[in-house]
This record gives C-alpha cells, sequence and structure tokens, in this order.
C-alpha cells in the first residue's frame, strides 16, 4: 500500500513523463508497492512505453532523479516497450511476472 506521499511523488513524475512521451502503463512495484518499506527504500516504478530510444530512457532517468530529489524519495525506473513485453523471453521474467501480478497502478 502506497503512501499519499508516495502517490504524489508518482503523480508528479508521471505528469513528468507524460509531456514528453505517451505512457502505456506505469506501476509501482516493490517495498513500497507491497507497504513493507522503511524510510530508505527507493520508490520502483515500472513504464511501459510504445517505443524507447537511448535519449528517451537518459530524459526519464533524469526526470526520476529532478523528481525524486524535489520530493524527498529515490526513484528507480524500469522501463520496456510494448514489443519486449511481448516477446516470451521478458515475459517469462520473474520481476515482470512479479510487476503484473502485485504492481500498483496510480
Amino acid at each position: 500500500m502506497l503512501t499519499k506521499h508516495d502517490e504524489m511523488v508518482v503523480r508528479a513524475f508521471r505528469r513528468r513523463l507524460q509531456a514528453i512521451t505517451p505512457i502505456l502503463d506505469l506501476r509501482v512495484y516493490g517495498s513500497r508497492a507491497r507497504g513493507d518499506a522503511t524510510p530508505e527504500s527507493d520508490l520502483d516504478i515500472f513504464i511501459e512505453l510504445e517505443t524507447v530510444t537511448p535519449k528517451l530512457r537518459q530524459r526519464i532517468s533524469e526526470i526520476a532523479w529532478e523528481v525524486g530529489f524535489d520530493m524527498d524519495r529515490v526513484i528507480s525506473t524500469f522501463v520496456a516497450t510494448r514489443k519486449q513485453m511481448s516477446s516470451s523471453a521478458l515475459a517469462a521474467n520473474p520481476l515482470l511476472r512479479h510487476i503484473e501480478r502485485d504492481g500498483v497502478r496510480v
């Protein structure tokens, strides 16, 4: 379960991200989604996009750092494309199965 502050952080991150690229899916996973985070825990965010370039991936990291710095959270991102998500190799990834099952959409 996300705290109100975590929800605010994710919404701020999502707004910044939506300004530069369409988002197919965005979910929080990990300890903050489960509700067992410590004060030092990062905020894990999965992002699915139609396409991603190295430049866009870098910009996403910058936005995560900027929002996290402003709102006192370390944001870790995991970015995948729709094509990657449909590939059997990535779809079999245990982390992605966990995100699909337990990730929290915000």
